[in-house]
């Protein structure tokens, strides 16, 4: 399920088993760390990834971050659909 478009609003993505969202200390950056796999992740994706956590669905994902950055929720669906499905094509993401 790669198509952003094709991600429900009712899916509640969460991080599989053996995929951690880690903070770096030395470096001082966010990472997705899955086996034999490292994403460095920009401060949007981690704002997302942090909610990824099985109970939420992607609807209300959605609007706790428009409403935390105050943004267009148009806006933010478009980038959270994108992202996680990019993240659930390379598996890093259930969905």
């Amino acid at each position: 399920m790669s198509d952003p478009a094709e991600i429900g609003g009712e899916v509640k993505p969460r991080l599989p088993r053996g995929v951690h969202l880690k903070h770096d200390e030395t470096r001082g950056e966010w990472l997705l760390l899955a086996p034999e796999r490292v994403l460095k992740t920009n401060p949007i994706a981690v704002e997302i990834l942090k909610r990824c956590d099985g109970n939420a669905t992607l609807s209300e994902i959605v609007d706790d971050l428009a409403a935390q950055f105050k943004a267009e929720r148009a806006r933010i669906e478009t980038d959270v659909r994108a992202l996680l499905g990019e993240l659930a094509a390379k598996r890093m993401v259930d969905l």
